[in-house]
């Protein structure tokens, strides 16, 4: 597999975890299911918005970014509301990544969404721009629990628990979310949104990826990169983190 220009500019740092690529970039095997339950209460820490175009060429324009501003490692983690290993991350290994290298100052995690599971998929990946343009700017928080609870209330992939007027339904128990202001969002802003989406997924593709979860831990310092896929363990991304930190 060839990894694209944008990532074999970049020095490799985590050769020795996984499968060393062309380019020096590493990526970790399929998704998991068989990780061990951790936490099911939804650790955090501040939010962020940002307009910038980080040295990785990640515009962070519409993302919510979880961390301080000023952390040195970026984590870019794409993801789709309809797959369930990004669940599985979500409740057993981003937790500890937050408690270790969020809340430190460490790392700082860039939300994009990647939605390729079927067109409900797109409906929420719409829903989560609107919910972050709703919140950003007084309540960030709220996006949070947005975000968890629908992880939370996830249903069988294309069954239809991502249709519109379900993810409303269990919007409107978010505490801080207005279901009223996304839903008026969605219906004026969609087509705006899907094509900053798909411009996302575009760019994503140019870096290998294909399918979710999917990460890219990047030192801004130091222009050290690495690649990570699936709902690895934690230990996975504690040793990637601390040798993409040290490079």
């Amino acid at each position: 597999m060839d990894i694209p220009s944008p990532i074999t500019r970049r020095r490799a740092v985590l050769g020795g975890i996984g499968t060393v690529l062309a380019g020096g970039s590493i990526v970790y095997g399929a998704s998991r299911l068989d990780a061990s339950q951790d936490s099911k209460v939804p650790t955090a820490a501040p939010f962020h918005t940002s307009s910038n175009t980080t040295g990785f060429e990640i515009d962070l324009q519409g993302h919510p970014i979880m961390g301080p501003l000023d952390a040195p490692i970026d984590m870019y983690y794409w993801s789709d509301y309809q797959c369930p290993f990004c669940r599985r991350f979500e409740q057993n290994t981003l937790p500890k990544i937050i408690r270790n290298h969020v809340q430190s100052g460490t790392v700082r995690v860039v939300f994009i969404e990647f939605p390729y599971m079927g067109k409900t998929s797109m409906t929420a990946a719409v829903m989560d721009r609107c919910v972050w343009r709703q919140v950003r700017e007084d309540t960030p928080q709220a996006y949070w629990r947005w975000h968890s609870t629908m992880f939370d209330k996830q249903g069988s992939k294309n069954s239809g628990w991502a249709s519109k007027a379900n993810l409303l339904e269990i919007t409107r128990g978010v505490d801080g979310v207005d279901a009223s202001a996304v839903d008026s969002c969605m219906q004026t802003h969609r087509s705006e949104i899907e094509a900053s989406i798909n411009k996302d997924m575009s760019r994503a593709a140019q870096f290998g990826i294909r399918g979710t979860p999917a990460f890219i831990l990047y030192n801004r310092d130091v222009d050290a990169a690495g690649k990570l896929v699936g709902a690895q363990p934690y230990d996975r991304f504690d040793e990637a983190i601390t040798r993409v930190q040290n490079a």
